[in-house]
């Protein structure tokens, strides 16, 4: 199994090249080769970044799962390809909050533009973001992807649900 975790640069600092790095990175391991399952965690800000990423990948990896923006997002699809997809598994916390963090500062920030204080975890019941994917033993491609949620304040999600 390989795990190759890539930065988005939209709206982001700059960074190196992610769709580069991730050639390079696929230089040494090839999918139904040297390795059973290569699962990519695409962390950016931008949804079209995280898609074109997924694209480009697409039958070459077993996974392009999107990280960052906290909030799961509803499009778990297997691409024509054969890789799975999705643009953001979500977080694993309080969703009775602003990505996690206590409303009233994370709030008076956009509102005054104005730092006053820090922000805070937010302490409420928390819900477990995740990502069901089943790979098929022989090519290393994905056969199911559905999204797993439990707990908390978004409805739960169990991915052997049909």
């Amino acid at each position: 199994m390989v795990v190759i975790h890539l930065l988005g640069r939209l709206f982001m600092d700059p960074l190196d090249d992610p769709f580069a790095a991730v050639e390079g990175a696929l230089s040494k391991h090839r999918l139904g080769g040297n390795a059973d399952c290569i699962i990519v965690d695409m962390h950016a800000e931008a949804t079209s970044e995280k898609m074109a990423m997924g694209h480009v990948l697409d039958g070459r990896v077993s996974m392009v799962i999107g990280t960052h923006s906290h909030i799961p997002t509803a499009d778990a699809q297997i691409l024509p390809g054969g890789s799975a997809y999705l643009t953001d598994v979500g977080m694993c916390g309080d969703y009775d909050s602003v990505i996690g963090m206590q409303k009233g500062e994370a709030t008076s920030r956009f509102t005054r533009k104005i730092r006053s204080g820090r922000l805070e975890p937010a302490e409420g019941e928390a819900t477990l973001c995740a990502v069901y994917v089943e790979v098929d033993d022989k090519t290393g491609l994905a056969r199911h992807i559905a999204p797993l949620r439990l707990g908390g304040r978004l409805s739960s999600c169990w991915p052997l649900e049909k």
